[in-house]
């Protein structure tokens, strides 16, 4: 039973004093929606109506009674945070009325409605007062698109402040490790160093098919009141036309500072089942964003293939799409390569990418730091900064060579 779930007994208090009188047909009819909506985050307002309009016990007891039931009594109880069990534990915020968030976030009610763009107004005008977004698409090796939409100032703002006061506040899973403090590229790796096989899966579109429905149950989830968690859900999801599907329809988008942390909060539940289904096969699992990393022994080698399988339906079930075109399994052997390290016998970096690094910084103290500026970097000395950096915090002895280099660049 969840945390503020209610029990059979409340549910027939509640209805005896709306209806005037305790029916016997009240206590079934309890039962019935306890037992549908068990173990689920609190349903919407809409969500109990249809489970009333479907259920064959409701339905025959209006026709039965039709001249006798009324409401006496409207019940109009001020909403509450009823967060899920796990959700108890957690210091977040208080927020229980659509006016409440408006105060928190420092914004007029109408503002708000206009941020949260629940009507999508956005995707329908190409008005700038109305569009909240910046957008750039990026190539992806494989030929197709990726679409980066950036928060303009203002929502940008009401995101981090959504970020840092909730979202930052609630526990990963020990599998994830993109995008959470203390945890890094190489810790996603480190588990699969020296193992006999590893298999690599890809999530494809992984922000764009997390829908705004589901960021919605996210923060019910967390104990907002419905009309709360649908405005929070809002402001941090967007819709756009001319992009196709998925970008249509609300959506996570990547480039917000709140889409990493509920993406991970999404995948809570597909990271539980795949550490048990690991587990069952004597295997480690670690996920960064999209990248998911499995490996294991002679045991597990004997049934990776099936046991890819078997991650793919979990995958599907749980809402997401597996890119089967990116799912590699690789034994010793063969170079075992995960987002763009190695892990066949320590965490490093992958040799081809550290020589055309080198060879850049090489050729920027003969010929000049302009002439390697081939992709038109505005700051291309913080680039190549940024790029040795990541070295040394994976190979610190790697990362010394390349510093040397750098510290010989004259720049204009």
């Amino acid at each position: 039973m969840l945390a503020g779930e209610p029990t059979v007994d409340g549910i027939v208090a509640r209805a005896s004093r709306t209806l005037g009188r305790r029916w016997r047909l009240l206590r079934p009819l309890a039962r019935r929606y306890v037992e549908a909506t068990s173990g689920r985050v609190r349903p919407r307002h809409r969500d109990v109506v249809q489970f009333l309009d479907e259920d064959s016990g409701a339905k025959r007891a209006w026709a039965e009674h039709a001249g006798e039931l009324s409401v006496e009594h409207w019940l109009t109880d001020p909403q509450q945070m009823q967060p899920v069990a796990a959700a108890a534990s957690w210091d977040l915020p208080v927020i229980e009325s659509t006016g409440a968030l408006s105060e928190w976030l420092l914004l007029y009610p109408s503002e708000l409605e206009w941020f949260a763009d629940l009507k999508g107004l956005g995707d329908r005008t190409k008005r700038p007062r109305i569009n909240h977004y910046h957008y750039r698409e990026l190539g992806k090796g494989s030929g197709a698109m990726r679409l980066i939409e950036a928060p303009k100032p203002t929502l940008k703002e009401l995101q981090r402040r959504i970020l840092a006061e909730i979202l930052n506040k609630i526990p990963p899973h020990p599998a994830s490790h993109g995008f959470l403090r203390g945890r890094s590229i190489k810790t996603y790796v480190s588990p699969h160093v020296g193992k006999r096989v590893v298999l690599k899966m890809d999530l494809q579109d992984f922000f764009a098919n997390i829908s705004g429905a589901r960021i919605q149950t996210v923060f019910r989830a967390m104990g907002y009141p419905e009309s709360v968690a649908d405005l929070l859900g809002g402001i941090c999801t967007n819709s756009v036309r001319g992009f196709g599907e998925p970008y249509a329809r609300p959506h996570l988008p990547q480039g917000a500072p709140t889409s990493p942390a509920l993406a991970n909060l999404c995948a809570y539940r597909v990271d539980c089942r795949l550490a048990g289904l690991a587990r069952s096969a004597g295997a480690e699992y670690t996920r960064y964003a999209d990248d998911l990393a499995f490996s294991g022994g002679e045991a597990y080698e004997r049934r990776v293939e099936r046991f890819s399988t078997h991650v793919a339906v979990i995958l599907e079930e749980e809402g997401f799409r597996v890119n089967h075109r990116k799912t590699r399994i690789m034994r010793q052997g063969v170079r075992q390569h995960l987002a763009g390290l190695t892990a066949n016998q320590r965490v490093n970096v992958i040799r081809a990418d550290f020589d055309r690094l080198k060879a850049t910084l090489t050729n920027c103290v003969r010929l000049g730091a302009a002439s390697q500026n081939h992709e038109g970097h505005p700051s291309f000395r913080e680039h190549l900064e940024g790029r040795v950096g990541f070295v040394e915090s994976i190979n610190a002895a790697k990362g010394a060579r390349l510093r040397r280099i750098l510290e010989k660049i004259d720049w204009p």
